[in-house]
């Protein structure tokens, strides 16, 4: 049974991406599931810190991309969600290809989710492990919070 609350497609995924960091470093969303997403960034001159290696940070932008966006999607369309906290190990170096994300979750809560998305290289070897935690946020009506600024 998919845990998905509101359509969700790839051409839209990677859309909404435009003109942002997830463009600046090629992420591309690139399959969907019942219960995870997948993205694909390209481990090259512009992921790569000053020794020629992937960045951790580059690694950490496609983990919390991948569970930022899996969260929104997994809630109702009163809510939204926010990252709260994110930690990753960095298991395998790489300097050239693609490294693939996969969103998956381990826990939906009314006001927390926390995530799970491994990193892996072209030979399926786990190269990053991230944990992301986020909080479920309640959309306020937008007349409700323009009287309660005027009281």
């Amino acid at each position: 049974m998919a845990i998905w609350k509101r359509p969700i497609d790839l051409d839209t995924l990677n859309r909404t991406s435009e003109n942002t960091l997830i463009s600046h470093l090629n992420i591309v969303y690139s399959d969907i599931g019942d219960d995870y997403i997948c993205a694909t960034m390209p481990v090259c001159h512009f992921t790569h810190q000053p020794l020629g290696m992937l960045h951790g940070g580059a690694s950490v932008v496609l983990a919390e991309t991948l569970g930022s966006v899996a969260a929104n999607f997994a809630v109702d369309d009163d809510c939204y969600c926010v990252g709260l906290d994110i930690n990753a190990n960095h298991i395998r170096s790489m300097r050239t290809g693609t490294v693939t994300g996969k969103a998956s979750p381990i826990h939906l809560g009314v006001s927390t989710q926390v995530w799970q998305i491994n990193l892996n290289d072209e030979r399926d070897r786990l190269v990053c492990s991230s944990r992301l935690t986020i909080a479920v946020k309640q959309k306020r009506n937008q007349q409700h919070a323009i009287k309660g600024l005027q009281a």
